[in-house]
């Protein structure tokens, strides 16, 4: 015990899994909806455009919170910060489960989005109590917790609101935040704020980073454009899978989350694959995934093994590069890293509101190509950044 050194002692193998899983938990409010945008905009009588606009919200709300809330982290305790904003979350799941008309569910869906950062609070909390030789497995480690949940909660509300329909699916998240916050009260250590930093000194420090810092802007435009790609998929899956080609439904459009969970049990190995090889090199390969993916369900899109293909090669191909983003951001300032994690996050999720937005518009305009086209350029935007961005 004496040998242990600080970090140690709070980053026991326990501690890790229930992080893991917490950012799991909390991130899965976000997409809970997509396999249900169908029979939501059904029971609200909009089009499918319309609902593609409130399935957008929470990226913004998310996007938001992250450059709002999300700095505190850098001044205050973080455990009674992650506990404050879950009971902000079961209020916000909690109002959409009571939502009476399209207005009051877009409202409360960006409420859910921008509180709803607890995965970065602990993720920049964990890489904090990492050593540097660590922290990109570390993070890998948060990240594959963080997306197993993004694609099992497509599974969860898929089979759920198959049988139950889309309200249940809020009312038993809502509950699952409530026990979370006395799970995690409880097993978080008390972390030591920075008390001398005013809050708006904190969000103009954001800004200074982003002229700074060459490699937070990179990374942040290249979360920006992969995360548009990723969820430009995700929110149309279910409008191909009802389509007469397939004739499917919620259900089997959540268990395609069940592809992607290879992806992100690999995030620990990507990660140290990056402590080892560098950053870079995994970007490269990351780029080349999504591109080939978005090729392959051009071609074969209206096959079920061309959209299992393309399903896996995309859920790889973005955690990878994500995983790679975060670490070398986490790299650059001990002491900024929540505010750090802020910009690039709400970089990337600004790249999901723009990816929730016009995959609806893509496939309603243009139909299934018109998705994978907007794809394929987004992977060109990818290669040019990391070709040409100044590091």
């Amino acid at each position: 015990m004496e040998g242990m050194n600080r970090s140690e002692l709070k980053l026991r193998k326990p501690l890790i899994l229930i992080m893991a899983v917490s950012c799991g938990l909390t991130v899965a409010n976000l997409y809970y909806m997509q396999p249900l945008l169908a029979d939501v905009a059904e029971t609200f009588h909009v089009s499918l455009a319309s609902i593609g606009i409130v399935a957008m919200l929470p990226q913004i709300g998310y996007g938001l919170g992250h450059i709002l809330i999300l700095p505190i982290g850098d001044i205050r305790e973080r455990r009674k910060l992650i506990v404050i904003m879950l009971v902000c979350t079961s209020v916000s799941l909690l109002c959409l489960f009571f939502a009476v008309n399209i207005v009051m569910l877009a409202i409360a869906a960006s409420a859910l989005g921008f509180a709803c950062i607890i995965p970065q609070l602990i993720i920049t909390y964990a890489s904090k109590l990492a050593s540097p030789e660590q922290r990109g497995q570390l993070i890998g480690t948060m990240l594959s917790g963080l997306l197993t949940g993004i694609l099992l909660s497509r599974t969860f509300s898929g089979i759920l609101g198959e049988y139950f329909g889309w309200r249940a699916v809020y009312i038993v998240a809502a509950v699952t935040m409530v026990v979370l916050m006395l799970i995690l009260r409880k097993s978080l250590p008390v972390s030591e704020p920075a008390p001398d930093i005013r809050y708006t000194q904190l969000l103009k420090s954001m800004a200074g980073l982003l002229r700074t810092e060459p490699v937070l802007r990179i990374s942040t435009l290249m979360g920006f454009v992969m995360f548009a790609a990723f969820i430009g998929f995700w929110t149309t899956l279910i409008f191909l899978l009802e389509s007469p080609h397939f004739n499917m439904g919620p259900q089997e459009a959540g268990l395609f989350g069940l592809l992607g969970v290879a992806g992100a049990l690999s995030a620990p190995i990507v990660g140290k694959l990056a402590d080892k090889r560098g950053s870079r090199f995994v970007i490269s390969v990351s780029i080349f995934l999504v591109l080939i993916s978005y090729v392959v369900m051009f071609i074969f899109g209206f096959r079920i093994w061309g959209l299992i293909l393309g399903v896996i090669l995309l859920d790889l191909g973005h955690q990878s590069c994500n995983v790679c983003n975060q670490a070398r951001v986490q790299s650059l300032n001990p002491e900024a890293r929540s505010r750090l994690n802020a910009v690039y996050i709400a970089g990337s999720f600004l790249g999901s509101a723009l990816g929730s937005f016009f995959g609806p518009f893509s496939f309603a305009y243009f139909g299934w190509y018109g998705v994978c086209i907007f794809g394929i350029a987004t992977q060109i935007a990818a290669f040019a950044i990391h070709k040409f961005g100044k590091l």
